[in-house]
């Protein structure tokens, strides 16, 4: 009996007891037998096979033990192949490191007072496949790090920087650049938060970070301001007052604020927008009011400048789209900095609503989950009946009117 005629024995066998979990049991069918493997199969068993035979694991085993050949099948197959994999043990165990590490998120989430946030599930899910690719130990270790770092990003102003973060966090300062593992699933935690697509461009990142209070630096990213006046006598409060005497915009930095005293007398009214649209036309009107423009999801110097603006006594007001981004937009800034809703009312999404049915503009439909209006009881509830979303450029004429 040459070892080559039980080949197709021994391949079967494994591959079935690999699954069984090791155990010598069940049943293998061997089709289109040649006369050489029927008569080496006859002789192991110790019956007479036909071209298709069944053949029983169990009795196998016992042929082997009782012919001294080898110590079971196990062993046989063992000495010839070399280890078998316990398949139903290896499921087990990844089943059971895969709990674990998911255990040891919801645990820090937990700690963190987290675990009850509406954008959590929708950042676990899109982590999931990020961290299935990696080894248990790569998988929990880096998630584990990065709940610490989303349960440290702030929720309002002042923001932090992300090199300070990463050190406080992973101990590396560049433990979240572009590129890191880590800096990808925080990232991931803050789209998740502000309900935003991932970003897709390095420029598209820096934006994100910053949309979620972290600056990777003091220069970079701007906040979109028409007549503001701060007082002092420092070259960028002259200039911030300048530009407001002519009637022009001014972008400022974190570090222009950091450089600036009081931007408003007390008492100030400010119109906070979300589209420089609105800034722009109000320009064009020649208005000299105090604005301030988001820029969509307000950004960490965005964050200061309403936080000190409020901390100076600014009467604060917000208009945003009429859409669920916005509403969510309008739930930060009224919630964070004390604004008041500025034409944000049911009546004011159905007075441009019938504007639109007369013609004056289009509107669009709405997408998204929808969001309930703090301010407004009523409004979410009348925007999903009509299903369509205002835009502040829809409503730039009534806008500007206040403005003026």
């Amino acid at each position: 009996m040459a070892l080559s005629d039980l080949d197709r024995l021994w391949e079967a066998a494994a591959s079935r007891l690999e699954r069984n979990g090791v155990e010598p049991r069940g049943v293998i069918v061997l089709e289109g037998l040649s006369r050489e493997e029927r008569h080496a199969l006859a002789g192991l068993i110790g019956r007479r096979v036909d071209e298709r035979a069944r053949i029983d694991l169990a009795v196998v085993d016992a042929r082997l033990r009782e012919t001294g050949v080898a110590l079971g099948l196990v062993a046989a197959l063992t000495a010839r192949r070399g280890a078998l994999v316990d398949r139903p043990a290896a499921r087990a165990a990844k089943a059971a490191t895969r709990a674990e590490l998911w255990s040891a998120i919801r645990a820090g989430l937990a700690s963190a007072g987290l675990d009850g946030e509406p954008w959590v599930e929708a950042w676990l899910e899109s982590i999931r496949p990020v961290l299935g690719r990696l080894g248990p130990g790569r998988a929990q270790s880096v998630a584990t790090t990065a709940v610490r770092c989303v349960a440290r990003l702030p929720s309002s102003s002042p923001g932090v920087g992300r090199t300070e973060l990463a050190s406080a966090v992973a101990g590396s300062s560049h433990a979240l650049d572009d590129g890191s593992l880590l800096g990808a699933l925080v990232l991931r935690a803050i789209a998740s938060r502000l309900a935003t697509p991932l970003p897709s461009s390095a420029a598209e990142r820096r934006q994100l970070w910053a949309q979620g209070g972290v600056v990777s630096d003091e220069v970079s990213t701007t906040v979109l301001t028409l007549g503001l006046r701060p007082e002092g006598a420092s070259c960028v409060a002259r200039s911030v007052c300048e530009r407001s005497d002519a009637g022009c915009e001014a972008h400022l930095t974190l570090r222009d604020l950091s450089r600036l005293d009081r931007l408003v007398p007390a008492g100030t009214p400010v119109s906070v927008c979300e589209n420089p649209r609105v800034l722009e036309a109000s320009m064009d009107a020649a208005s000299r009011a105090a604005i301030v423009c988001t820029g969509g999801n307000p950004t960490v110097v965005v964050t200061t400048l309403l936080a000190r603006l409020a901390s100076n006594g600014a009467h604060l007001r917000y208009h945003g789209d009429f859409d669920w981004p916005g509403v969510a937009i309008a739930n930060r800034v009224i919630g964070t900095f004390g604004s008041t809703a500025w034409r944000m009312g049911v009546a004011d999404y159905e007075d441009a609503l019938a504007a639109a049915g007369a013609g004056v503009v289009e509107l669009l439909p709405l997408d998204g989950r929808p969001v309930a209006a703090v301010w407004d009881a009523e409004l979410t509830a009348s925007m999903e009946r009509a299903g369509v979303a205002v835009h502040e450029e829809a409503v730039l004429d009534v806008l500007v009117a206040d403005l003026l």
